[in-house]
């Protein structure tokens, strides 16, 4: 049966909110109020340095740890009056393996399907399916211990899958693999959206969150510090240009000319305009060209990138410079 048309506009329904969480340890203020509100069936990446407390989310979304403050509902359960519902719903990757090396790929599925309460003819199914959905069918025979780190992440991600959750807390899927894992654990997440799934991504990767999520939020000193589309967040950041490449003396001396704002190269013959990469700034810079009677023969648009944002919004903190976050 066709989903309902939702009417333009319209704004689809939250898979996860969460209203002033916090979470303390100690004298240790982990998470101080966070808003988030996540819509089904997208990806959205919390990123942060290390410490910042994205695994805090994560466990506090998942009924692992329970918050000091805040309301949350998740799939549409309260967090704190329908934890069994919440449990019911969400699946969880932790940044440590939950695969036990001394049985095959094989017996931790049937595990995992034991552990879900499912008929041992049902477990058996979707113990193959998962198999051959993640490409392990070779493997599945072998002790996990003799897994790639690639293959244990896809293993893992199989696990999570056995119960047919709509929701998945993946947090930092891909820490540690090598560049061809990681795109294929990219493939993998990019499957489980197009298939209804609801993926909350927390990644040191800044590349990974412009990969892979609809929208991002930025976690630093136990709050939100900014949220958006990746581009929305990049536009957020002054650094853009427009540059302008000239073959033309005569060409390149009469758009400078129209152009005073911009930053000339005698020598190289190009002009760069700060520009904040929108299509109405571009258009600015086209329509003085042309009031000028000049075509410049290239022309590049630069506008910051994830790693600029990051730095802007944390102080200069790069992703792992701060110590791990205690496991708790």
């Amino acid at each position: 049966m066709p989903e309902p048309r939702r009417a333009p506009g319209a704004q689809v329904p939250a898979a996860v909110t969460a209203v002033g969480l916090r979470k303390s340890y100690g004298a240790k203020t982990v998470l101080d109020g966070v808003d988030l509100r996540i819509p089904a069936g997208s990806v959205f990446a919390l990123l942060g340095p290390n410490g910042a407390g994205k695994t805090t989310v994560v466990k506090i979304l998942s009924t692992l740890i329970k918050p000091d403050g805040g309301q949350a509902q998740v799939a549409g359960h309260d967090l704190a009056t329908a934890p069994d519902g919440v449990r019911a719903a969400v699946g969880v990757t932790g940044q440590f393996s939950a695969v036990d090396g001394l049985i095959t790929g094989e017996e931790n599925m049937r595990l995992m399907a034991d552990l879900n309460h499912l008929a041992k003819r049902e477990g058996r199914r979707v113990t193959a399916e998962l198999l051959e959905r993640f490409d392990l069918v070779e493997a599945a025979k072998k002790p996990a211990s003799t897994y790639s780190g690639g293959m244990k992440r896809r293993l893992d991600i199989a696990m999570t899958l056995v119960g047919s959750p709509r929701i998945i807390f993946l947090d930092e899927p891909t820490t540690g693999l090598d560049p061809r894992s990681r795109h294929n654990m990219w493939r993998i997440i990019r499957d489980l959206v197009a298939g209804g799934v609801t993926v909350l991504l927390t990644t040191q990767y800044l590349d990974e969150a412009d990969q892979l999520a609809d929208r991002i939020a930025v976690l630093h000193g136990g709050r939100i510090v900014a949220e958006g589309t990746a581009e929305e967040l990049k536009r957020q950041i002054p650094g853009g240009y427009v540059r302008l490449r000239f073959t033309d003396p005569e060409a390149y001396r009469s758009a400078a000319a129209a152009l005073p704002a911009a930053t000339a190269d005698h020598e190289g013959l190009f002009l760069q305009i700060p520009s904040d990469g929108s299509q109405r700034d571009l258009r600015a810079v086209l329509d003085r060209l042309d009031a000028a009677g000049v075509e410049a023969p290239e022309l590049t648009v630069h506008t910051p990138d994830l790693d600029d944002v990051f730095f802007a919004l944390t102080g200069g903190t790069t992703p792992a410079t701060q110590p791990e976050e205690a496991v708790r």
